[in-house]
């Protein structure tokens, strides 16, 4: 029987991507604070270790109580075919992340290969993918959008400067609205600083995406706390709502249906990432 993890991927904060060649690190990494873990068999490993990565990380999800994302090759590769096939049914497959899409096309034939019930979270990482996410995130499979921001970054010559970055964000913030989607997920921090970190996991928040790509378990707590509604927005929102049910639910102006709106988001979060009031 496959362990479900505490959050599940439609509100996880935090994707630990793990490299698929070194499997010694994938217990470790089920059992840390990641609300999702990814098995990367794409860029972490050589191509000339690929099969092998890929026999890794099947054994390990064929085993009891034992789950996980995948990060898969690209559709242009002659990896993907092997990947998909490799993964399609195994038990313990939560869902794979496709990297490099460019089309809705790449994103519904890895669904349908893969059996048509493995989610596919689409890992945006080109212009060509930034001008399609609209499209991608309507396709047929496509479970959340994210950003590979180092990619990008090396595909069109953008610097990392927060405003430089805040296009294709807001980009992939307004196609996963638009798709129905969960807001996406933003690219990981490489710096090993912890207050840069929350600094740029501050940003990701302000931007509208709901998650963060991570390298490294030191960094799970930081994003995890950061992503997550503040002891006193949940104390703000409960004391709304407590308000509104005691007024008999009655709307006074303009502004309550906003402040309602945010106030039962930030409840039902509370809940779900178990954040407490001041």
């Amino acid at each position: 029987m496959v362990k479900n993890r505490k959050v599940g991927p439609n509100d996880a904060r935090s994707w630990l991507l793990v490299n698929g060649a070194r499997t010694a690190l994938f217990d470790v990494a089920h059992d840390s604070r990641a609300d999702q873990i990814v098995l990367d068999i794409e860029d972490a490993v050589d191509p000339a270790h690929k099969g092998e990565a890929r026999n890794g990380v099947v054994e390990w999800l064929s085993r009891e109580d034992r789950s996980a994302w995948v990060r898969i090759n690209d559709r242009s590769t002659p990896f993907w075919a092997d990947d998909v096939a490799a993964l399609a049914g195994l038990p313990g497959l939560l869902g794979v992340m496709l990297a490099k899409a460019e089309a809705a096309g790449h994103v519904t034939e890895t669904f349908d290969r893969l059996g048509g019930s493995s989610p596919v979270l689409a890992l945006v990482e080109s212009a060509l993918g930034i001008e399609e996410a609209v499209n991608i995130a309507r396709a047929r499979g496509a479970f959340r959008l994210a950003f590979g921001s180092g990619d990008y970054r090396r595909d069109t010559g953008t610097s990392a400067d927060e405003l430089a970055m805040a296009y294709p964000r807001s980009r992939l913030v307004v196609a996963s609205r638009i798709g129905g989607l969960p807001g996406p997920i933003d690219g990981p921090t490489v710096s090993s600083s912890h207050p840069v970190l929350r600094e740029q996991t501050a940003v990701t928040v302000s931007l509208g995406l709901t998650g963060k790509l991570c390298l490294d378990m030191d960094q799970l707590p930081v994003i995890n706390e950061v992503i997550s509604p503040t002891p006193s927005d949940v104390a703000w929102a409960r004391d709304f709502l407590a308000d509104f049910d005691a007024r008999g639910q009655v709307i006074r102006d303009g502004s309550d249906l906003p402040r309602l709106g945010r106030a039962r988001k930030i409840e039902r979060l509370a809940l779900v990432f178990g954040v407490q009031p001041t």
